[in-house]
């Protein structure tokens, strides 16, 4: 009998690898807990996680929801409740809030980001000892570590971007194989990832696809691959980098709209069919209203342009002043405008020109695309009219009021046609809530909108709405209006249309928005609602980030000195900046001669160098450039995608420059240099760890020691 040979499993390990990221973990994770307060930034994310346990809806109009969900992930598995009121930095959680969970994923992100950099040094083909270095001037990295231990974003976005870079180059560098394109794959849900935790993101992504599109020309010049695969190879980058992060942005938004079904404090940036799909708030007002806007229906329209908070056409009793402060004159009729809250006087009710009845006939007849109607004011019976008149605040416009009939040579001009603006047929009817329309002024041509501008005292501040001609009006959505509250009307007296106005009834109907609707609106909601940046603290300017001018005050204990700052290592900070400015004049050196037909490189060196270049310079590029063109307010931590690629290009280029470009002989005196280097990037991080962790407490004279830099705001107590 032939013995069968033993069963044999061969499994390398990369120690080096293995101690970073042993020591990662413990840099990272170590006291996750303390301090048992509310940190900088998490008083703002932490909303939002508690709206995820609560299932409310919100939107962040900062980044897609990716990086809110996984902050949530966390909170959910320590079992929080969402029960958390998030209002102050320094609040003390409860003993019932599980801290380190809170914190658990951006700490685990921010760890393995250090053996992602010590991986991604070797897919750009250099040696395991500048892998090492790359690794290490990562871990001991102050402020990325602060980063990585609160419940903030930071360290989760750029845990994706270095996923994205070493799965691509493990593709680009593997051997043809099936297996490779798992990497394609992983890179391209890894740049979904990244944009969809910041929107800064994207530029990560697109950095990545030049460099991925400068492998696919060289592969397509390849004359020895065979047109099929040629094609299998296109086709593949392109589903895997291009449609595959595509589809994954949009399963975020699925994900993030199918976990937050309840009506929450967001709902009023949104369009009332997007509210009335929520649980609770406008749904429960909405519910049960009919369909179709009939003759006789009493309705509330809300204009499409007032944002950030909703308004409805209004009226009530009060007129325009006879003459205005600037001694323009007005009709004196009774004043419309558009009013931010719900009132009664907000309802109106749709009349028939021809007919005389302020009741929904049996059937009803419904309102159509093109139809001239009458608006007739429920709770004071006024027409809707406009004439040439100027406007009280915009007098290029013309006014609009309730018609009282004055007996002066006046007549009422009250008719409006019905334009709805996003219909599927010229024959369709008018919708609540699904219709946007534009009513337009017979006499005039002119169409109702709202301007936004507030009116004076005698108008009580209210936003005022005009009839202007269609060729003068600047916005399309400021011309739209929405038919949100509805109710067939019953009652042809006035008393009793009073009382039926101050309780609705309501009728069955079912209505649904589709996702995709919900997904646009969205989209363009986070693209045009910005919330108003206001000047803080510790906010800085890109180019103080260069040389570490500003530092972030995270933490302060209330009645001792320990206390948690955004600081970087200075040291590796120094050694970032001068290995940018040394690869820039290296480079122009290279080009210069390469241009005169000088090569001082091996073909090999220079693509190397080359793809060093687009990886860590382009990387450090499109993270740092494109804050000189935001309209935001900025601080020290969205330096830090950027510095991460600095921190790969420093060993990197000082190995280029031993093997290159110094004599064998010199060698031993700068690697001696490199070991001092790396000893002073540790005594610096070990120096300004209990600005990092909050502990041990110092006295007031080590912290005024600490202070390197006079811009920098280290608080301390005399005791």
């Amino acid at each position: 009998m032939v013995q069968q040979p033993p069963l044999v499993v061969t499994v390398r390990v990369d120690l080096v690898l293995l101690l970073l990221t042993l020591l990662s973990l413990w840099t990272r994770l170590s006291w996750l807990g303390r301090p048992a307060a509310v940190v900088f930034d998490e008083v703002y994310y932490g909303q939002f996680v508690s709206l995820y346990m609560k299932r409310v809806f919100f939107m962040d109009d900062s980044g897609p929801p990716l990086g809110h969900m996984i902050l949530a992930l966390g909170a959910y598995l320590g079992g929080f409740d969402g029960n958390f009121v998030w209002n102050r930095i320094g609040a003390e959680f409860p003993s019932a809030v599980c801290v380190w969970s809170l914190r658990l994923v951006p700490a685990l992100c921010g760890a393995l980001c250090v053996p992602l950099v010590y991986l991604l040094t070797l897919e750009l083909t250099c040696s395991r000892w500048a892998a090492l270095g790359a690794g290490l001037l990562l871990l001991l990295e102050n402020s990325l570590i602060v980063q990585s231990r609160f419940m903030l974003l930071e360290s989760v976005l750029i845990f994706f971007l270095l996923l994205a870079f070493v799965s691509y180059l493990r593709f680009h560098n593997t051997p043809d194989s099936c297996s490779r394109f798992c990497w394609l794959l992983l890179a391209g849900a890894s740049c979904a990832a990244a944009v969809g935790v910041k929107y800064i993101g994207i530029f990560s992504y697109l950095s990545l696809l030049g460099v991925a599109s400068l492998h696919t020309w060289n592969l397509i010049g390849d004359r020895t691959i065979s047109h099929l695969k040629l094609c299998v190879q296109c086709v593949a980058r392109v589903v895997c980098l291009l449609v595959l992060p595509v589809l994954l942005y949009v399963f975020w938004f699925y994900l993030h709209l199918s976990l937050l079904r309840r009506s929450g404090p967001h709902d009023q940036l949104m369009s009332p069919a997007f509210q009335a799909s929520l649980e609770g708030g406008l749904s429960r007002i909405t519910r049960g209203q009919p369909l179709e806007v009939a003759y006789g229906s009493q309705v509330t329209l809300r204009s499409s342009a007032s944002q950030p908070l909703p308004c409805w056409l209004h009226s009530h009793k009060a007129n325009y002043p006879i003459r205005y402060e600037n001694g323009r004159g007005s009709s004196h009729q009774q004043q419309v405008t558009c009013y931010p809250f719900k009132d009664v006087n907000n309802w109106w009710i749709i009349k028939d020109p021809g007919r005389q009845e302020l009741v929904v006939s049996s059937p009803p007849r419904p309102v159509r695309h093109g139809d001239l109607i009458q608006l007739v004011h429920g709770m004071t019976s006024r027409f809707l009219n406009s004439h040439d008149v100027a406007a009280p605040m915009s007098p290029q416009a013309q006014e609009v009021s309730g018609y009282i009939d004055f007996n002066v040579s006046m007549a009422p001009q009250n008719l409006w046609k019905v334009d709805i603006s996003n219909r599927g047929a010229e024959s369709d009817s008018w919708k609540t809530i699904l219709s946007e329309v534009r009513l337009l002024h017979v006499n005039t041509s002119a169409v109702l909108r709202l301007t936004g501008a507030a009116l004076p005292d005698w108008g009580f501040r209210q936003l005022e709405v005009v009839a202007e001609k269609q060729f003068q009006a600047q916005s399309s959505s400021s011309l739209d209006w929405t038919v949100e509250e509805h109710r067939y009307g019953t009652s042809q007296e006035q008393r009793e249309r009073e009382a039926e106005l101050h309780s609705p009834t309501h009728i069955d109907v079912d209505r649904k928005v589709s996702f995709w609707a919900k997904f646009f609106e969205l989209q363009w909601k986070m693209l045009t609602v910005k919330q108003e940046d206001t000047e803080h603290k510790y906010s800085s300017a890109p180019l103080e980030w260069i040389t570490m001018e500003t530092n972030i005050a995270y933490w302060l204990h209330p009645s001792t000195n320990a206390q948690i700052h955004l600081i970087g290592n200075p040291v590796s900070w120094g050694v970032a900046n001068i290995s940018l400015l040394a690869y820039q004049l290296l480079a122009a050196v290279y080009l210069l001669k390469r241009r005169r037909g000088c090569k001082v490189l091996p073909e090999a060196a220079w693509h190397q160098f080359v793809l060093l270049g687009c990886v860590c310079v382009g990387g450090w590029c499109v993270n740092f450039l494109p804050f000189f063109l935001m309209e935001k307010t900025l601080f020290l931590y969205h330096y830090l995608p950027a510095l991460c690629f600095l921190y790969v290009l420093s060993p990197a280029l000082l190995e280029h420059i031993l093997t290159h470009l110094i004599r064998p002989t010199h060698r031993q005196a700068l690697c001696v240099c490199v070991l001092a280097l790396m000893a002073c990037v540790f005594l610096s991080y070990r120096t300004l760890c209990p600005l990092t962790y909050g502990s041990p407490e110092l006295s007031a004279n080590q912290l005024q020691g600490l202070k390197w830099r006079e811009s920098w705001d280290i608080l301390y107590r005399h005791r």
